[in-house]
């Protein structure tokens, strides 16, 4: 089951808030978060970038075949809709190791990777993320040597990138990914489509 559909819009225009308002829907459908969506101009054209990430209740990452499903289904709903006026690229992505950690549902999302967290008395943790839990006085971090961290001490955190879990990862990615021809994605994490308005689109 999908998590609620919208955590936040980056873009702040009315663009991106009409943009989140038609592919929020396709997203949810996809069983998916939507994460963020912005707009912004290049030259002649738009570009809409939609990030998409699991439900926090998941553990690991987007593969590129449901990536590129959900690509295909913003797509769509944006030529049904025709929100963004003229030409634009549609960039739709996951959330990557760089976003840092400043929400629950970050952290949730980041279980069973190493990070390191910056409280809020200015220390500093590492340690690999085991599971969160519940307490009386809210979000308890569990690392894997054992050490608690109320969510209320953490300043922020970030997921630190192991190599070990980024050929996992990409062997895993191999193994799930088709031969779709609609399906190209620039990298692990985005999809880039070119639209012509509610004309059609030519894959980029």
């Amino acid at each position: 089951m999908a998590g609620p559909r919208n955590e936040r819009t980056s873009g702040g225009s009315a663009t991106a808030d009409a943009v989140r308002r038609v592919v929020a829907p396709a997203v949810d459908a996809q069983g998916l978060w939507l994460e963020a969506v912005t707009t912004t101009r290049a030259g002649s054209r738009s570009v809409v970038r939609v990030t998409v990430d699991l439900p926090q209740d998941e553990i690991g990452s987007l593969g590129s075949d449901a990536l590129g499903d959900v690509s295909r289904a913003i797509s769509a709903a944006l030529d049904a809709d025709d929100v963004v006026p003229g030409v634009y690229v549609l960039e739709v992505s996951t959330p990557g190791t760089s976003r840092p950690l400043t929400e629950l549902r970050h952290f949730r999302r980041a279980r069973t990777r190493l990070v390191t967290l910056t409280l809020t008395d200015g220390g500093e943790v590492v340690g690999r993320l085991e599971d969160v839990v519940e307490a009386d006085g809210g979000p308890v971090l569990v690392l894997d040597d054992g050490a608690r961290v109320p969510l209320e001490a953490v300043r922020r955190g970030r997921v630190e990138v192991e190599l070990k879990r980024l050929d996992d990862e990409a062997d895993a990615d191999l193994a799930d990914d088709t031969d779709d021809p609609d399906d190209h994605a620039d990298d692990a994490g985005t999809n880039r489509t070119e639209n012509l308005g509610a004309s059609g689109a030519v894959e980029g």
